[in-house]
């Protein structure tokens, strides 16, 4: 049996030097390093969020994924998936559940969230004037589970008299956010 190298970092064993590299008299894997690109990577994508909120994120959209993939079917989780992508993506600080007149904050700016389906093919949204908002963020999921969204502020929705106000989903547009 061959003799096995640790790596300095995550202390794993491993049985082929290959598998790493010496860097300042310490043996580091290959493995320990590609994860830390990776966490990086994802730190750049969404600055606004901890590690693990966004390794969340990831997991439940791969969650959704597998599920249809194995199902043909969506799980009915859209409007939860919008949320963490607005709290990741954004820096939404979420409020707690079923509080009443927004989903969360950012800033000082209360901030309702509503999402587009893949299974939508419309692009306009309606929210409850009632509100006690000052920032839409509208999310769209597009059949291949790939995420965008655009924060829209109240002032751009008229001042209508009906229950609802509508807008409508424009890619990565953010007037006045």
């Amino acid at each position: 049996m061959s003799d096995l190298i640790q790596c300095s970092m995550n202390h794993r064993l491993y049985s082929d030097s290959a598998e790493g590299i010496w860097d300042d008299g310490e043996w580091i894997s290959w493995e320990w390093i590609n994860e830390h690109l990776e966490e990086r990577e994802l730190m750049e994508q969404y600055p606004g969020a901890s590690l693990e909120v966004i390794q969340a994120f990831e997991a439940l959209v791969d969650a959704a994924i597998q599920y249809h993939d194995a199902t043909g079917r969506h799980l009915k989780i859209w409007g939860e998936l919008g949320e963490v992508y607005a709290e990741v993506k954004h820096g939404l600080k979420r409020n707690r559940q079923h509080a009443p007149g927004s989903d969360g904050r950012i800033g000082n700016d209360h901030c309702e969230v509503t999402t587009i389906s893949p299974r939508k093919s419309d692009s306009v949204v309606q929210v409850k004037r009632a509100g006690n908002f000052n920032k839409l963020i509208i999310v769209h999921i597009d059949g291949d589970y790939n995420f965008s969204s655009c924060v829209i502020d109240r002032k751009a929705l008229g001042k209508g008299t009906g229950k609802y106000a509508r807008a409508k989903w424009v890619p990565d547009f953010t007037p006045g956010a």
